[in-house]
């Protein structure tokens, strides 16, 4: 593919809130070691809605397509070498905690992708430069972009230098990994329960809130708050994966206590006299 030089990333006119594509062409070009096609570029960062705004251009979504399969591809191979002693099931619990929306808009707020995006006035006016689906899209988008442009090696390195801290972090989380995931293993420890959610949305369409009840068996154990359903659900259960974590130590701390009390009395000298007095 060829890159034009007309309507590259270099010479493209930005919004007063859209940094140059040339400065984002700079940074991946630093980061990967080859520059991208800038038409390819381009399109990686232009929105559906911008497109449509603007005689139905190529817009970015195919790219995405490519790029969450690069993006999956790269941490299972990654996960799967640095873990070899890990079964199927904790590999896709770790590949799920950085192959998602919330951690790819996380990393691209990091790296600043939103002030590069080509918006449509209606998602410029409800701050979709700083919506995470948005975000998690484009990111997709870059790396579907890199992979076109330069190769595999190069998506590797781009998505290793975006992903490597988190996908270190998410090896030490635990139950964190996936909160609901964590709370459907303990609440099925003594019976096969699944826990249910409860959602209440609030807020125009541009700017909801959602709040999810996690409950188990007829009772509520957790509450949440999000931006999303998913978010509003991951906190409730993390709030009930807690009280039922919390209430089965209670649970062994008090049998524990209970046993020792029971050791130290049949421990006592002449306990089983004076329960048992000889007859004269």
């Amino acid at each position: 593919m060829t890159s034009g030089s007309g309507s590259g990333a270099g010479t493209s006119p930005a919004t007063p809130e859209q940094r140059p594509l040339a400065d984002l062409q700079d940074y991946l070009t630093e980061v990967v070691g080859q520059p991208c096609d800038e038409a390819l570029l381009r399109r990686a960062m232009t929105h559906r809605s911008y497109a449509y705004e603007n005689g139905n251009l190529p817009h970015n979504e195919r790219l995405e397509f490519l790029g969450d399969s690069v993006l999956g591809l790269v941490v299972t191979d990654t996960l799967y070498r640095r873990h070899p002693d890990l079964p199927e099931g904790q590999l896709a619990k770790l590949r799920a905690a950085v192959v998602n929306s919330r951690a790819l808009a996380e990393v691209a707020q990091t790296i600043g992708l939103g002030d590069f995006v080509l918006l449509g006035r209606g998602e410029e006016s409800t701050g979709g430069r700083h919506k995470a689906s948005i975000l998690a899209d484009t990111t997709e988008a870059v790396i579907g972009c890199i992979y076109i442009s330069v190769g595999l090696p190069a998506a590797d390195t781009f998505v290793h230098h975006l992903l490597d801290p988190m996908m270190e972090q998410s090896a030490t989380l635990g139950a964190a990994l996936d909160w609901k995931t964590s709370l459907q293993e303990l609440a099925s420890t003594d019976a096969p329960v699944s826990p249910t959610y409860q959602i209440v949305e609030e807020g125009p369409d541009h700017d909801k809130v959602f709040t999810a009840t996690a409950v188990v068996e007829e009772e509520v154990l957790g509450t949440g708050v999000g931006r999303s359903k998913k978010a509003a659900e991951q906190k409730a259960a993390e709030a009930a994966w807690t009280l039922l974590t919390e209430r089965a130590t209670a649970r062994e701390d008090a049998e524990t206590a209970a046993n020792a009390t029971a050791n130290a009395t049949a421990g006592v000298p002449g306990a089983d006299v004076a329960a048992h007095p000889a007859s004269d």
